[in-house]
């Protein structure tokens, strides 16, 4: 296989697990993690509090400081970042910071996602954003260089995923339509 991702964005809506996965994922590897929600403008992360979904123009400084932290450094560890990318320009945005970059997408439905972000205690998205979640969601199953999984599955079966996924098992598997959030 000619793709060997030096950095994967481990991505999907609200509630999906790439904060866990994510970190787990660093760990197994011994790459660098970042949060992409730690990368917000402070606006943003007002808005999203409000429940007002983020525009384009929101996101586009801050798909710039991600796409900056994907780009490569000599001698550097690979790097893990948690973010949404839910629309296909934001994921090709991070990818103009390292065309080596892979995708991982947490698939999950609505309800599933809901649950969750409900229960989260001290964040600030609004449960009530979930529904835009999806509906801004566009599924990058057909895009190169993305794993497909299932979000409900346990964090570390989804780090060993990854992982055996990076070393070259499974590069060109494509998803089960029940990934995508269309039955949202």
């Amino acid at each position: 296989m000619n793709f060997r991702p030096n950095a994967i964005v481990v991505m999907g809506v609200s509630g999906c697990g790439k904060s866990s996965v994510g970190e787990a994922c660093a760990q197994a590897l011994g790459w660098m993690l970042h949060e992409g929600d730690a990368y917000h403008a402070p606006q943003s992360i007002a808005k999203m509090r409000a429940g007002v979904p983020l525009t384009d123009a929101d996101r586009a400084g801050w798909l710039d400081r991600l796409a900056a932290l994907l780009e490569p450094r000599p001698g550097a560890a690979g790097v893990v970042l948690t973010c949404s990318a839910l629309r296909r320009k934001y994921r090709e945005r991070l990818r103009a910071g390292n065309p080596r970059v892979g995708f991982v997408f947490l698939g999950l439905d609505y309800g599933q996602a809901l649950g969750r972000v409900q229960s989260r205690a001290g964040h600030f998205f609004s449960p009530a954003l979930v529904a835009d979640q999806f509906a801004t969601l566009e599924s990058p199953e057909d895009e190169p260089g993305v794993l497909m999984l299932d979000a409900t599955r346990p964090v570390a079966e989804l780090a060993q995923a990854v992982v055996h996924w990076l070393h070259g098992d499974g590069l060109a598997a494509r998803p089960s339509s029940s990934l995508t959030g269309d039955n949202a």
